[in-house]
């Protein structure tokens, strides 16, 4: 399998929990899906203390994976949203 493409998108979307509404990650998404996964080097600004949890409500929202050998959190489905 081919590795994510090291320049990265240029357009940037804002991550954050859908609980409380508390910021998350800035991310250079690629494509018009839904976020399914966020590749670690991707990240520009990011607002978590501990991997995967939300800095406001404590809502677990990723679980850190390996996609396609390059380290990345697998968001679980419904708990973010991205503006």
């Amino acid at each position: 399998m081919a590795k994510p493409n090291k320049k990265g998108p240029t357009r940037t979307v804002d991550i954050s929990c859908s609980k409380c509404r508390a910021p998350l990650y800035k991310y250079r998404k690629g494509g018009k899906g839904a976020l399914v996964k966020c590749f670690i080097e991707r990240i520009v600004d990011d607002h978590t203390h501990s991997v995967g949890q939300c800095p406001g409500c404590g809502q677990v929202f990723a679980r850190q994976t390996l996609i396609r050998g390059t380290p990345a959190y697998k968001i679980i489905g419904g708990k973010v949203q991205m503006k």
